[in-house]
């Protein structure tokens, strides 16, 4: 896929009107999924969406490269879009064969074991009227196996794709929000091309970042417009045992590390690691001490381990480069 560059000149920023109201019914909802091991959390995510106190306009169901679960979630579902990834294996080419088949003014993306409150799509959309508004992120809640790890620090939630310690707590401009629970406007990513299919994930590999990736090019070519998190748009995330193990925890860093190097080689990797600073000089700090203090020693080291195996990946990958 060819992506514009992110060098934007604000004399050449396409004309859209980012402050165009929008409610639940302008929503275009896409769920990807790929795999048959998570059936019943894809059943659950798809029936919060239809159960919105506001119904959405559209709820779109895309299934990764799998004939199987393609055949089964089309039984399950035969009144509503489920289709055939048409892009590259992975969530990026899933998430843009939703995005062409959208008819809303907004697509919103929910992930296959995300269920999201019944005021969701009413929250979401109401982010849309705080100004120009290029697209809104929401809350997302782990829902861990059984009890939280004690060793687990809070401020690495993102390593379970789950918004962490150091977040606004009210509505507030991002970068970029967390692929679990975000939506942009169509004409947006209409006019910045999609998702970048180099970046992000492809089945249960630990990278990620092409929502980073995207946001960081959308907020270059419309640079009047903000990314809005809104906290009261909450979606509760399912965490599976092995994601709670020190061994997921490593790899996921390692991989995210890894990942910002391609995000900044698509965009600049000031942009990619622009609220990477903020949050190892501010949250990181503040999230040591605490971890010392814990009543699980383990804590402490995790913030450590969790910060070295990230930079470990980020200076390999750019080393490979």
């Amino acid at each position: 896929m060819s992506l514009p560059s992110v060098d934007a000149d604000e004399s050449r920023e396409p004309s859209l009107d980012l402050t165009a109201p929008v409610a639940p019914a302008d929503l275009s909802v896409v769920i990807c999924a790929y795999t048959d091991d998570r059936w019943d959390d894809l059943v659950a995510a798809v029936q919060s969406v239809l159960d919105q106190s506001r119904p959405v306009g559209q709820l779109l169901v895309v299934i990764d490269h799998n004939d199987g679960l393609l055949a089964r979630a089309r039984d399950r579902w035969p009144a509503l879009a489920v289709l055939a990834s048409t892009g590259r294996p992975g969530l990026s080419g899933a998430r843009d064969t939703g995005v062409a088949a959208a008819t809303g003014s907004v697509v919103a993306f929910l992930d296959d074991d995300a269920t999201a409150a019944a005021d969701w799509s009413q929250r979401t959309a109401d982010a849309y009227a705080r100004g120009p508004v290029i697209g809104v992120g929401g809350h997302v809640e782990p829902r861990w196996p059984a009890d939280r790890p004690s060793w687990f620090p809070p401020e690495f939630d993102w390593v379970v794709g789950c918004s962490y310690r150091g977040l606004p707590q009210t509505a507030a401009p991002i970068r970029n929000a967390i692929g679990a629970n975000m939506s942009l406007r169509r004409s947006v990513l209409d006019a910045v091309g999609g998702f970048a299919g180099s970046v992000g994930r492809v089945g249960a590999s630990t990278a990620g970042g092409e929502e980073t990736e995207l946001y960081i090019r959308a907020r270059a070519a419309f640079p009047h417009g903000e990314v809005l998190l809104e906290p009261a748009a909450q979606v509760l995330h399912r965490v599976t045992p092995q994601r709670a193990t020190w061994r997921y925890f490593v790899r996921r860093c390692y991989g995210e590390g890894r990942s910002k190097v391609e995000v900044g080689r698509l965009s600049s990797h000031d942009a990619a690691l622009a609220s990477e600073r903020a949050y190892v000089t501010r949250t990181l700090p503040a999230a040591l001490l605490r971890g010392l203090v814990s009543r699980d020693p383990r804590r402490g080291a995790a913030v450590v381990i969790g910060l070295g195996v990230t930079v470990a990946g980020y200076l390999r990958a750019r080393l490979s480069q």
